[in-house]
């Protein structure tokens, strides 16, 4: 395939991913947290499972089969509950960026875990990005440590879930980077994800789904965004510019807040920008200093 197009396809991936923040919240305040969340994976597997096929999981490395899949199906369902959870639809767009730790924590994890040499940049980088989360968590006041406390102890189980879920996707490309072999997993991740929702909604009390022409087209478009999502980058990183991918996705916070708030109609404060636009000059510094 050609380069430059490769390239394009990886960056469509990059946009589709922005979408999920607004359409998964979207999604589960028909559906519900859970049986949202279970029916978006559930298109999403399929979807991979067209797109990208099914693994031959006997090529699998034991460790890269078992860490892999538990911490894949881990950080998605922290992502989609901390979402659904959010008492309203601007605190699911502040959850979702507290989520976007992870590009920092995952260059971290790769320095302390596969041996990525690095310079003392990382560390400015690392505190800029946590910053920049406060700044948001902080509202209209910015870094104001009253507000970001009663913040999160308002809905402590979103922003826990979205903290944990930061850690846990750092964990999977650390993993994903020293066992996977080449091999792609992505499939069967996605469907175990979709089991593992139906199981808590069938088990536990959960609220009726009720469909809509609206949560049915934002489940549509979910679906289409992670499980097309993950096919074109899957393109873009076997053929395109890696570089160029790996640089624009460090902005990826940014857009997934704008294209949030025009999908939930929720404007965002000026200190919001300011912490998003921290956590990804955060992010780029802590991806910069693995480069020198």
């Amino acid at each position: 395939m050609d380069r430059k197009r490769a390239t394009l396809i990886g960056l469509a991936a990059i946009m589709l991913w922005s979408t999920m923040v607004g359409l998964i919240r979207g999604v589960s305040e028909g559906l519900g947290p859970v049986g949202g969340a279970a029916m978006i994976y559930t298109l999403s597997g399929l979807l991979c499972f067209i797109t990208v096929g099914f693994p031959d999981i006997r090529r699998f490395s034991t460790r890269y089969l078992i860490a892999g899949s538990v911490l894949f199906v881990s950080y998605e369902i922290c992502l989609a509950l901390s979402l659904g959870y959010a008492s309203t639809r601007h605190q699911a767009i502040e959850v979702g960026m507290v989520n976007y730790l992870w590009p920092s924590l995952t260059i971290v994890f790769a320095i302390l875990f596969n041996g990525q040499k690095s310079n003392l940049w990382i560390i400015p980088g690392l505190l800029i990005a946590l910053l920049g989360v406060c700044w948001v968590l902080g509202g209209e006041n910015g870094l104001h440590l009253a507000e970001i406390t009663a913040n999160i102890i308002s809905n402590p189980l979103s922003y826990g879930l979205a903290f944990a879920g930061a850690f846990i996707w750092a964990a999977y490309c650390t993993v994903t980077s020293k066992y996977a072999k080449g091999q792609n997993g992505i499939t069967l991740f996605v469907l175990l994800t979709a089991l593992s929702l139906w199981m808590k909604y069938l088990f536990s009390d959960q609220p009726e789904m009720v469909f809509s022409v609206p949560v049915v087209i934002k489940l549509v478009m979910c679906g289409i965004a992670l499980g097309f999502g993950y096919a074109s980058w899957n393109i873009g990183i076997l053929h395109g510019n890696v570089s160029v991918l790996a640089t624009v996705s460090y902005f990826t916070p940014v857009l997934s807040a704008a294209l949030a708030a025009v999908l939930l109609n929720a404007p965002l404060s000026f200190a919001f920008w300011q912490g998003a636009l921290m956590v990804c000059a955060g992010s780029l510094l802590c991806w910069y200093a693995t480069r020198k």
